[in-house]
């Protein structure tokens, strides 16, 4: 396929459906977890109690998108995946506070190995995440992005997403693990979330963009091309 095709256009999608699935997983995977966990700690839990308790609305979000499209996609996987490393993570050697801000960042640092592992596959992870968030869901929609895989800019796109990401966790985890031992527990209890969150706040900004200047290329070389004959 040549590079300079243009690629098509997604289908028509359903605005309320895009909109819920948003909700749900913006919801259940990123402020259910943190307000569970500040309510837990507030009324006594230990950190190791309350980190697992809210652990379980990921799972609600990966049950409630299995039940709604009726399939099990890698994007679930991949969260189920985790949880359970996260889980076994916590459960093995020491519980204390610090030991528990490492071994965070041993989870976030095994996310940036496997993104790196998947450029061995046929497809990287990235692929799978931007289907999901690309997508309402919708058979039609995920036969639009599988279908985008024959272009080799789109290809070219997402392998170079699957990079970064997986580079920036593996210097983010690092960052973590020696922050922990420098500074007081306290502190990093204010730096973490803002590690975490402000790498996911740039790496998504970061995606956007690059995805947005993709198109932008892809559609410039597209009319370059159909403009060619007539010059």
């Amino acid at each position: 396929m040549s590079a300079t095709t243009a690629q098509p256009g997604p289908p028509a999608r359903s605005g309320a459906a895009t909109a819920i699935g948003w909700a749900l997983t913006i919801g259940l995977n990123v402020l259910a977890p943190i307000l569970t966990y500040d309510a837990l700690t507030a009324q006594g839990w230990s950190e190791f109690g309350a980190l697992l308790a809210s652990g379980a609305w990921p799972v609600l979000d990966t049950v409630v998108h299995l039940l709604w499209h009726r399939k099990l996609d890698e994007f679930a996987v991949v969260t189920i995946l985790f949880l359970v490393l996260t889980a076994v993570v916590s459960l093995v050697g020491t519980h204390s506070t610090r030991a528990l801000l490492v071994k965070d960042s041993a989870v976030t640092g095994l996310f940036g190995v496997l993104c790196l592992a998947t450029l061995l596959a046929p497809r990287p992870l990235m692929f799978y995440f931007g289907r999901r968030f690309s997508t309402d869901g919708t058979p039609e929609s995920h036969a639009w992005w599988n279908g985008l895989w024959r272009f080799e800019g789109f290809r070219t796109v997402m392998r170079r997403m699957t990079i970064v990401w997986g580079l920036a966790y593996l210097a983010e985890a690092a960052a973590r693990v020696v922050l922990s031992y420098l500074l007081s527990v306290g502190a990093m209890v204010v730096v973490n979330p803002v590690l975490i969150y402000g790498t996911l706040g740039l790496l998504v900004l970061w995606t956007v963009r690059t995805a947005r200047r993709s198109r932008a290329e892809g559609a410039a070389r597209a009319a370059a091309a159909g403009a060619a004959p007539d010059a």
